[in-house]
C-alpha cells in the first residue's frame, strides 16, 4: 500500500524547520503546548480589546444609564474571565506541586510511553 501511494503522490519532503522538532509523543506534547500558549495569548489580546471597547462605550455614554450599565457589565465580565484564566494556571501549579512535587507537571504536558 505504501509503494502504491508513493507512486501516485510521489515523495513529499517536510517543510524547512519541521525536522527541528521531535516526532512521536514528544512532538505531540510540544504541539499541544504551543497551541495552549497561542490560545492564552489570543485570550489576552481579546480581553485587552474588549476592555478598550468597553472603556470607549463607558466614556461615550453621555450619562445614559443603559450604556453605562452595559459598559460596566462588559468590563466586569472581561476581568472575571482573565481572573479565571490566570487562576487556572495557579491551580494547575498548586495541584502539580501537591501531587508530583513539580509545579510544571500539569503545565508542561508529557506523554509517557509504556
Amino acid at each position: 500500500m505504501q509503494n502504491y501511494l508513493s507512486q501516485i503522490f510521489g515523495t513529499v519532503p517536510p517543510p524547512p524547520g519541521v525536522t527541528n522538532y521531535p516526532t512521536g509523543p514528544a512532538g505531540l506534547s510540544l504541539f499541544l503546548n504551543i497551541i495552549l500558549k497561542t490560545l492564552i495569548v489570543a485570550a489576552g489580546i481579546y480581553a485587552t480589546l474588549n476592555l478598550v471597547l468597553a472603556g470607549y462605550v463607558f466614556m461615550s455614554a453621555g450619562g445614559d444609564p443603559k450604556k453605562i450599565e452595559t459598559a460596566w457589565a462588559k468590563i466586569w465580565q472581561t476581568i472575571l474571565g482573565l481572573t479565571i484564566a490566570a487562576g487556572a494556571f495557579v491551580l494547575a501549579a498548586i495541584f502539580g506541586w501537591l501531587i508530583f512535587r513539580d509545579v510544571n507537571a500539569l503545565l508542561q504536558l508529557k506523554i509517557f510511553k509504556p
